[in-house]
């Protein structure tokens, strides 16, 4: 009789250990999965990102450069937008927005959150033009703001 209860409670252990794996190996795979699809702090609207794989594609830029966009000091309202391709770096975020990598240095982010980039192609104006919430104030420019 004690046999039989070693053996059923060695069972049972071992039934415990194996659920506790596989539990865990789901979480690390949920895990893995949200950390993959997390959502970017600005958006691209569809002819943003449709100009920006057109330059991709026109002008060869390498499968290991993103778009990188940022903010750096200067211009007319004290701060500017930086909209390039780069490599990512160990201080960056990366996004992927519909096939476009999206990189971003995370200092940068409360200055664009929730930021639109869209691109105009029209009689007066053609180019990027940012629609930041984050903007206190911008220049005439449209590519100058303060914070």
């Amino acid at each position: 009789m004690l046999y039989y209860n070693l053996m059923n409670y060695a069972q049972i252990v071992l039934c415990a250990t194996v659920c506790i794996f596989a539990f865990y190996f789901i979480y690390l795979c949920l895990m893995a999965t949200a950390v993959s699809t997390k959502l970017a702090p600005i958006s691209l609207t569809p002819r943003a990102l449709e100009e920006v794989r057109i330059i991709l594609r026109d002008k060869s830029v390498p499968d290991e450069y993103g778009l990188r966009v940022g903010v750096q000091g200067g211009g007319c309202s004290g701060l500017s937008y930086l909209l390039g391709f780069d490599k990512a770096k160990d201080a960056d975020e990366t996004f992927d927005l519909d096939g476009v990598l999206l990189i971003m240095d995370k200092k940068h982010a409360m200055y664009v959150m929730g930021m639109e980039v869209d691109f105009q192609d029209g009689l007066n104006a053609r180019g990027f033009v940012f629609n930041n919430p984050q903007a206190k104030s911008t220049c005439g420019c449209g590519s100058s703001f303060s914070a």
